[in-house]
């Protein structure tokens, strides 16, 4: 598909910060990769309602549902069940009810139904371990674990597993995932076809994101038996079939709206983190491209020879780091002033993110018009909001970032839609990143979100 030609990028300033989030990598000659060849894929317009008005804190009620878990890193639901994974551990089992019902609940009353040993060649350096999880889509029928987490056999790599509850046997289905003390990526999660969806990093090795016969920062889509789902593009001869898209950094969230169509949020090298619409055959630059025309460290999407990368909906700029990290497309209207937004987690900024999308170049907010020349508009609540006109920029759709909560949890990894509607964020602040007053005597914790 031809590259979006332009869109606008709307921004809430908020008390982000500019502390590291990852090295900085200074871009190089690597080649980039052509786009894979795929099924024709041709964007429609979003059929499910753009979100009206300013999502705000108000609009829930918070109260910490589990404490004392040691780096919580993924939360799913699955019938009667939550599962949880600790980054130093293995992976806990609560109960759903007690999950939505309960407060002050202890770690110790959920579960160790994989313990971190558990975990064959399992190990934990830097941002690596048990990260990852999924359910198999048909359970209870098939109880069925997914499980990503870093292993060393001489060299760190990653690896997932399925794992079957009631016979207990593991079952590697992904090996060979490049790894490293930090961008590992992580996140796994089925998909609107019952596909298993993977997020991979650079390990620390950018030039791998653009070798199509390497696993390294690619958006992967496979079988619940790891092998290549069929319809999955062709970057090449040499290429991995199990790659969906490839050209990423460090991609730790991912999500689909209503409609099907897949989100990915990645750490940027110190800022410059984004959102992409994922695309089949997608290259998404990296390391050559990271920002605008007017980035000091990188080259520009939209730059004529870079025509065929596909640019972010929302790139934070060289100035504001959001460290992103764990993302949930919200559909319910359990919260309705919240529904059809994407919610991002901020692990440096401490902050939870309330990204709006829309289908136009129009923004308005409660009567407030911005310009488009770049003004700024008081939203009342000490924040405000900033509009860019990039033609570099994503121009399927519009977004607005509304930040919550700053500083009021610390690092956040995740977010997870719960049964009934209700939001659940973990915090991540045992990590050895956290400063301030964090981490608390309670920390890490399982916050649920729920209406006022």
């Amino acid at each position: 598909m031809d590259r979006p030609s332009r869109r606008r990028f709307i921004q809430t300033v908020g008390a982000t910060s500019t502390l590291f989030a990852g090295c900085l990598e200074d871009s190089n000659e690597t080649e980039l990769t052509e786009p894979g060849d795929a099924p024709e894929y041709e964007w429609s317009e979003p059929s499910w309602e753009p979100a009206d008005g300013v999502p705000t804190e108000t609009d829930v009620e918070s109260t910490t549902v589990v404490s004392g878990l040691e780096i919580p890193w993924d939360l799913t639901f699955a019938d009667d069940d939550a599962f949880v994974t600790e980054r130093d551990g293995g992976v806990r089992r609560f109960d759903a009810d007690s999950m939505r019902e309960d407060a002050q609940l202890e770690a110790a009353d959920g579960e160790v139904i994989l313990e971190a040993t558990d975990l064959p060649d399992r190990s934990a350096p830097g941002e690596g371990g048990t990260l990852g999880l999924a359910v198999h889509p048909s359970y209870p029928d098939e109880l069925a674990l997914f499980v990503y987490y870093t292993v060393d056999t001489g060299e760190i790599e990653n690896r997932v597993v399925r794992y079957d509850l009631e016979t207990e046997d593991l079952e590697p289905i992904l090996e060979g995932i490049p790894g490293a003390t930090t961008h590992n990526g992580g996140r796994i999660t089925f998909g609107p076809q019952d596909d298993l969806w993977v997020t991979t990093g650079d390990a620390e090795t950018p030039a791998l994101t653009q070798d199509p016969s390497s696993l390294a920062g690619a958006i992967l889509r496979v079988t619940t038996d790891g092998d290549p789902v069929s319809g999955n593009p062709n970057f090449g001869d040499e290429s991995d079939s199990r790659t969906y898209s490839l050209g990423h950094r460090n991609p730790q969230g991912i999500d689909f709206c209503p409609d099907g169509v897949p989100f990915v949020a990645e750490h940027g090298p110190v800022a410059r983190d984004e959102i992409s619409i994922v695309n089949p055959g997608g290259n998404y630059g990296w390391d050559v491209l990271r920002g605008g025309p007017d980035d000091p460290e990188y080259e520009a999407y939209g730059d004529g020879e870079y025509d065929e990368v596909t640019p972010p909906v929302l790139n934070t700029g060289p100035d504001k780091t959001w460290a992103p990290s764990g993302i949930d497309f919200y559909d319910s209207d359990t919260i309705p002033n919240w529904k059809n937004r994407l919610f991002v987690c901020g692990l440096t900024s401490e902050t939870l993110y309330a990204v709006s999308l829309s289908r136009d170049d129009e923004f308005s907010r409660t009567g407030n018009e911005a310009e488009s020349n770049g003004s700024e508009t008081s939203n009342g609540d000490g924040s405000e909001e900033t509009r860019d006109d990039g033609e570099w920029l994503d121009d399927r759709l519009t977004a607005t970032a509304q930040p919550l909560f700053g500083d009021e949890y610390g690092r956040l990894r995740h977010v997870e839609q719960g049964p009934d509607g209700t939001l659940y964020l973990l915090t991540s602040n045992r990590d050895g990143r956290a400063d301030g007053e964090f981490p608390l005597a309670d920390d890490d914790r399982i916050v649920r979100l729920e209406p006022s």
